[in-house]
């Protein structure tokens, strides 16, 4: 990258460190909080599971098992879907807002307000529809592989873990913070390899269905709540709505060759003729034109006569 070009939103001015830890601690912690709230709804969790699940077989959705039996062809891949699925999710959406915080400021702002919106939605969510996770729905068959081959972050017994709510698999935070990091980090940047970030949603994707956490209901949902959020929260104001979608899909200037250069001819103004010339004069001083005839008599008529004619 071309250390003259100046980022949109680079040098904007950065929020105070301390409160913007205080409210993304906050945030956090009552967000932690609610998802206990929605703790207890055992029974409503594994009927509205039977309900989701049942309805993506009506729609024809393709079925979860078909991406945990590719998970489970291997051992290594398998455990590594379920590292991935406990390791990166925070500390890739903590990375995300560091590096906006220390160089997109503007961008900063605006990816933690439209995170703080998703959340505060998926947790109203949580606690309106609580949601057992296909790996705890017998109908489905699935194997937990984080309990089956490790390492795992949630209890075996969902009664039993204080630590987090296994009935809040509905939106799928893991795919919808994903896809904004993605979104933030193609916003916020120019390269033209921005564009791979989505391989991060992608990938979470495959591993949250694969090891039989979500379904795929969860993940339509959050992205259609997080599209909701990014139409409702204001872009930075050094990106209009237009200027953003000119910011992801950049369009080059035009070459120029520097060695052409455009020349115009100024054209010869038109003389009027003197003031009294007439046409009669124009004729009378041009050049005669003899024009020669011929006239040939018809038959019983006078001598042919040729001449010529002024």
């Amino acid at each position: 990258m071309n250390g003259n070009l100046r980022e949109p939103g680079q040098h904007a001015a950065r929020p105070p460190l301390i409160r913007e830890l205080l409210l993304v601690v906050g945030l956090f912690l009552v967000y932690k909080l609610g998802r206990q709230l929605a703790n207890g709804h055992t029974a409503e969790a594994f009927h509205n599971a039977d309900h989701v699940w049942s309805f993506e077989r009506a729609v024809h959705l393709p079925g979860e098992g078909a991406v945990q039996d590719v998970l489970l062809s291997s051992d290594v891949l398998v455990h590594a879907a379920n590292v991935y699925y406990a390791s990166v999710h925070f500390p890739a959406t903590i990375a995300l807002l560091v590096f906006l915080y220390l160089r997109r400021p503007r961008h900063y702002l605006w990816t933690r307000r439209v995170l703080a919106a998703l959340t505060a939605a998926a947790l109203v969510l949580h606690l309106t529809f609580p949601l057992a996770p296909p790996r705890l729905l017998a109908a489905t068959h699935l194997v937990d592989t984080a309990q089956v081959y490790g390492p795992s972050v949630y209890a075996a017994k969902p009664a039993t873990d204080t630590m987090a709510n296994q009935f809040a698999a509905m939106p799928s935070l893991h795919f919808g913070w994903a896809l904004m990091v993605a979104i933030g980090l193609i916003a916020a940047t120019r390269s033209r390899w921005r564009w791979l970030w989505l391989l991060h949603p992608l990938v979470t994707l495959l591993v949250i269905v694969g090891t039989a956490n979500h379904y795929w209901l969860d993940t339509i949902v959050a992205t259609a709540l997080l599209g909701a959020a990014l139409a409702v929260i204001r872009l930075p104001r050094t990106i209009d709505a237009t200027g953003f979608w000119r910011h992801l899909f950049p369009v080059p200037a035009p070459a120029t060759a520097p060695h052409i250069v455009e020349s115009r001819r100024t054209p010869t103004p038109w003389t009027p003729a003197p003031d009294g010339l007439m046409a009669a004069d124009v004729l009378a001083a041009a050049t005669p034109t003899r024009i020669p005839v011929e006239m040939i008599s018809a038959p019983g008529t006078g001598s042919a006569m040729s001449g010529a004619a002024r």
